[in-house]
């Protein structure tokens, strides 16, 4: 990854930061770009500024302990103020695919309970229609093959089973994750509600009408993004 592209995500992430208030709790999303955001809030966090976060991942966890951001959970709360996520995709519609870390469906728990989600995201994943990246698919282990055949059968291209090192990917749900490519995608939510009907779908990595701002950033600067305008 080259230092500008890193620039762009620092910038994103940073600028999301300045819609946090203080007393605020606040859904911590996953990825490279949302770690400058969190490195950001635990900047604030020190100067005296109120705010607990629900972290998507035990990655997220980390970064959150690593700044000195105060944790709270699902226990404790059952809404949020706002959440902070990345994308690997985001279209016109602000519609997104996300799940490229891995954390799909514990970030569609935090986001679904938040009043407002903020998407951060370098220009790169902004798109005119949704698909190229792949839709992460997230499955019951037991008969995933099965659940792959179905998908196979329903339009999908091609899949592939997640893996690292060699190894088969464990979501921190302890699922596998199937990169399922369907080419570009005209209709999300009818692919999404389709998806889901499938025995052993957990969750998709397709995230529809849930942004309220998109924060792009770009070689010269940042631009901030709001649904209907």
């Amino acid at each position: 990854m080259t230092d500008q592209v890193e620039l762009r995500k620092k910038r994103a992430g940073e600028k999301a930061v300045e819609l946090i208030e203080d007393g605020m709790t606040i859904g911590l999303g996953s990825g490279s770009t949302v770690y400058w955001t969190i490195k950001k809030i635990g900047e604030l966090v020190n100067k005296g500024m109120k705010i607990k976060g629900v972290p998507s991942s035990i990655r997220t966890e980390g970064w959150a302990n690593q700044f000195g951001v105060p944790l709270t959970d699902f226990s404790q709360v059952t809404e949020l103020d706002l959440a902070i996520d990345g994308a690997d995709e985001v279209d016109p519609s602000f519609n997104l695919i996300k799940g490229g870390g891995g954390s799909l469906v514990r970030e569609k728990i935090v986001n679904a309970a938040s009043k407002k989600l903020i998407i951060v995201v370098d220009e790169s994943k902004v798109v005119n229609n949704l698909g190229e990246f792949g839709v992460p698919i997230e499955v019951v282990p037991f008969g995933w093959e099965v659940t792959a055949q179905r998908m196979l059968q329903m339009g999908c291209h091609s899949i592939q089973l997640r893996k690292r090192e060699n190894e088969i990917y464990l979501s921190n749900n302890g699922n596998y994750i199937l990169d399922c490519y369907f080419g570009l995608i005209e209709d999300a939510m009818n692919l999404h509600s389709q998806l889901k009907q499938i025995v052993g779908v957990v969750e998709t990595g397709l995230f529809i009408g849930m942004t309220d701002h998109v924060i792009v950033g770009k070689d010269n600067g940042v631009q901030v993004l709001r649904k209907n305008e």
